[in-house]
């Protein structure tokens, strides 16, 4: 008799109702759930219609104990694929919220409305600045923990730190050396072109050195850097979220900052600099080869006249661009990474716009300090 009363109580019931002031409500009660459904789909579907005609009535799911998808799809497909006027449990809502079109609705409304790109582009600042916003809040944090990791230099993951240099610097060597080498002779033979109308050969030398040292070496290693460990930082974080050890860090009381993200900032701040000169290195190896092809500048000439046409402070510039830019694509792929939801599309579009971010900053970010330090370095 018990496990009769159970099963009874675990039956889908509607019951249409009316209250006081005259307003109809539906209540449901029991399981709806795929199990309980099945054996009274079609009964439990007329009267949901019926119900659903009346377009006043007020839908009281609180006494639904149990709601699984096709519990859900059952409901949506009754109200036509619409939200009415409910009462539910708080933990019921997410089954609802993949079956409304309400997102998409109002960019259909917005089709024929002359404000519409207005909207869109605030919608697009205030994003931009969430953004904005969080990374300050994430590098704050990142802050405090460096300051409680100089206090407590046991602390500190020094593991974690040499793994991310390996990945990040040593590992990067190869393509970045690739990049700069095609990239150094390209330049030299495009510049050597228009340098031999004006009989102007022996200026290769400056516009190599300062091109590559000043500008083109810690570019190219940051989008390389950003393109290839920045979104590596993003797809580790966003795995460990989809498998829920950040999940698991929280509940042990560890610090994601500086567990996740400290290792990584402080590894990208360090070898993006050497990969830099690295890069410069190659890039001007490149261009050397091309000018004694090209112009019949031999190399004992522009190692000679390369130091005197390139003064050391755009070395120097270049270096603190290449830590400044280390830091940045660090940050951001941290930050992306600790955004991504559970499931797999949302990594794949973190991923994405980890990498566009880092190198839209980059540019951004040499391009003003382009401008702030115009006069330097000439």
């Amino acid at each position: 008799m018990a496990d009769e009363s159970v099963a009874a109580a675990d039956n889908p019931q509607v019951e249409r109702t009316v209250d006081p002031d005259g307003t109809p409500r539906v209540r449901l009660s029991g399981a709806w759930v795929l199990r309980s459904l099945l054996p009274q789909a079609a009964r439990l579907h007329h009267q949901l219609l019926a119900c659903a005609r009346d377009a006043n009535a007020h839908w009281d799911l609180r006494d639904v104990h149990t709601l699984d998808t096709a519990g859900a799809l059952l409901l949506w497909r009754s109200w036509g694929r619409r939200r009415p006027k409910w009462i539910l449990r708080a933990e019921h809502e997410p089954a609802f919220a993949s079956l409304s079109p309400e997102p998409s609705a109002p960019a259909a409304r917005r089709a024929n409305d002359p404000l519409a790109p207005v909207a869109l582009l605030g919608r697009n600042f205030l994003s931009l600045t969430e953004h904005a916003a969080q990374i300050v809040l994430l590098a704050g944090h990142l802050v405090l923990d460096l300051i409680q990791a100089s206090r407590h230099p046991a602390r500190i993951p020094w593991r974690e730190i040499s793994a991310n240099i390996y990945r990040t610097g040593a590992q990067a060597l190869p393509i970045v050396a690739l990049v700069g080498f095609l990239v150094g002779v390209v330049l030299s033979y495009l510049s050597a072109r228009q340098l031999r109308v004006y009989g102007a050969d022996i200026y290769i030398i400056n516009i190599l050195g300062i091109g590559i040292v000043r500008e083109l070496g810690p570019m190219l290693a940051a989008i390389l850097v950003a393109g290839r460990s920045g979104s590596s930082m993003t797809a580790q974080i966003g795995v460990m979220r989809v498998t829920e050890e950040l999940d698991a860090l929280f509940v042990m009381g560890i610090s994601q900052t500086q567990r996740l993200v400290l290792p990584k900032v402080l590894a990208l701040a360090v070898t993006l600099p050497l990969l830099v000169l690295w890069c410069n290195a190659i890039a001007l190896i490149g261009g050397m080869l091309a000018a004694d092809r090209q112009l019949g500048i031999h190399y004992r000439q522009f190692l000679h006249s390369l130091p005197s046409a390139v003064p050391i402070s755009n070395l120097w510039l270049g270096i603190g661009k290449g830590m400044l830019f280390g830091f940045l694509i660090a940050l951001i792929a941290c930050h992306y990474g600790l955004r991504i939801k559970p499931n797999t599309e949302s990594l794949g579009t973190g991923t994405t716009d980890s990498v566009v971010a880092s190198i839209t900053v980059v540019i951004l970010v040499d391009a003003a300090i382009a401008v702030m330090f115009s006069s330097v370095g000439y």
